[in-house]
């Protein structure tokens, strides 16, 4: 057994630690007796094999008024840093305090990434109200020097200034931050009295501060041993910057990720918000992009406003570019649909589905460590905005055809929609079923044609290409209705 015990002591560094996790943890039973028969062969027993390289350190800054462009940053930082496999996670902050919704979504986000032991607060050189809450939610809390913690009591703000939340959203919020500071090893009673002023905070027999008073430290305060055995009231200690920080607490010599705002989080926020408008108007003008001749207009806002509901997407740190690319290829389908096999709908239901498919995912807030399969949870909010811009664009297509049509600036898209004048006098030679070729494209109407002649004809049914063998199907006056020609080969 002593040997045993020497050879659980030689695992403190190197490939040993990386031996050790494997004999305790890993999956090969092999492995393990090996391992085992290795660390009981002797104190002499040596490995030199590289150690691993540590992964880099993510720097996310909290600074100036915690909003929800503050939440952005900060779920993007994380999901990047997941991705790389960082080594830890600190937060560089200096604020005032914020928005209590957006201070929510950034615990809960920080609480995402692992190992949860290696998340740090640094503190620079404020960290009032919500700033002090997100410190709670991290492992560890390290401060500049001169720095301040605390006064994290919840207000609103009104015309006569700040104003006291009544004791039942005091008491709520307390109790989040408690459970932040239970879960991360930090005493929950400091908090708790940063919040509540009713409380005050004594430690063994030592008094704080006062009932009446919200507490606020300041470093050398939060870095003060007290207790038996004696540890600092809050802050682990003091670091002149982040990279004396990152040195002493990772690894000497790390590589620092620092993330930036874009300076576009906060258009992003209106984004988000009115993203089932922005799939609405891309399905109508779409539409519209299709019902009228050419590329114009119409295609360019479609276009405009999917891109503008893709790019607030990615800003907040939801969607990728792999989301940009499903709706392209989605697009390529309908358009495979239109122009090349109409009438086929294989295609067009396949591209119809992935810009869906897309379109939803790219609301999905998703993290390298979450399962193949969105949760239920994650689809709530999506899936609801999903209906309603799909929905809302249907409506308004149908809207549209109603009554767009009778208007001056859609009548002349309807020229020869209801009956269009032959280019030559239509003659005793043109019968049903006499077949010819689509001069035009026939949407629906256009030119074919006939006898080596040409006619303007309407398309019955669905859109026919440029090119495609046609017949006769039916004649109502002056007006030529046509079909594709079941031998498309054969012309006449």
């Amino acid at each position: 057994m002593d040997y045993y015990l020497t050879g659980l002591r030689a695992l403190s560094s190197g490939v040993e630690r990386l031996l050790y996790t494997q004999l305790v943890g890993g999956s090969n039973p092999s492995v393990r007796i090996l391992l085992m028969a290795v660390l009981l062969a002797g104190p002499t027993t040596s490995f030199s094999a590289p150690t691993s390289p540590i992964g880099p350190v993510y720097v996310l800054p909290i600074q100036g008024e915690i909003q929800k462009g503050t939440v952005y940053v900060v779920r993007r930082g994380v999901k990047a840093a997941l991705a790389a496999n960082a080594s830890a996670l600190v937060l560089d902050m200096n604020t005032p305090g914020g928005e209590g919704e957006a201070m929510k979504e950034v615990m809960a986000t920080i609480a995402k990434f692992k190992p949860t032991d290696k998340t740090y607060t640094y503190i620079n050189k404020e960290a009032f109200s919500a700033g002090a809450f997100i410190s709670a939610s991290t492992r560890h809390i390290w401060m500049a020097p001169g720095s301040i913690i605390g006064a994290a009591s919840p207000v609103t703000l009104g015309q006569e200034g700040p104003k006291e939340l009544p004791p039942k959203f005091v008491s709520g919020y307390a109790a989040l931050i408690r459970a932040a500071a239970e879960q991360n090893g930090h005493n929950p009673a400091i908090f708790d009295a940063m919040v509540n002023k009713q409380i005050g905070l004594k430690i063994d027999g030592r008094e704080i501060v006062a009932k009446g008073d919200i507490l606020t430290l300041t470093t050398q305060e939060a870095t003060r041993p007290i207790g038996n055995p004696p540890r600092p009231l809050l802050a682990a200690g003091v670091a002149p910057d982040l990279q004396t920080l990152i040195e002493k607490t990772v690894q000497p010599g790390a590589v620092i990720v620092r993330i930036q705002p874009t300076g576009f989080e906060s258009i992003s926020r209106w984004i988000i918000t009115i993203s089932p408008l922005l799939l609405s108007a891309a399905f109508l003008f779409g539409y519209l992009e299709f019902k009228t001749p050419g590329f114009g207009l119409f295609g360019v806002v479609c276009g405009l406003c999917a891109f503008l509901f893709l790019f607030g997407h990615y800003i907040a740190g939801l969607s990728g570019y792999e989301n940009a690319l499903l709706l392209l290829l989605g697009l390529a389908l309908l358009i495979t649909e239109f122009f090349l096999f109409p009438g086929t709908f294989i295609p067009g239901l396949l591209g119809l589905a992935l810009i869906l498919f897309a379109a939803l995912n790219t609301m999905i807030d998703r993290y390298p460590t979450d399962p193949a399969l969105p949760t239920l949870p994650q689809l709530h909010f999506p899936a609801i905005n999903l209906a309603l811009g799909f929905f809302g664009g249907l409506t308004a297509i149908l809207l549209a055809a109603r009554y767009l049509p009778e208007t001056i600036l859609f009548r002349p898209f309807r020229l020869s929609a209801v009956s269009p004048s032959p280019s030559l006098p239509i003659d005793s030679s043109l019968r049903l079923g006499l077949k010819g070729k689509a001069l035009t494209d026939l949407r629906p109407s256009g030119s074919a044609e006939f006898h080596g002649q040409s006619f303007d004809v309407l398309a019955e049914g669905h859109f026919i290409a440029q090119g495609t063998a046609i017949k006769i199907h039916q004649i109502e006056g002056a007006t030529l209705f046509v079909r594709p020609s079941a031998n498309p080969k054969k012309n006449t």
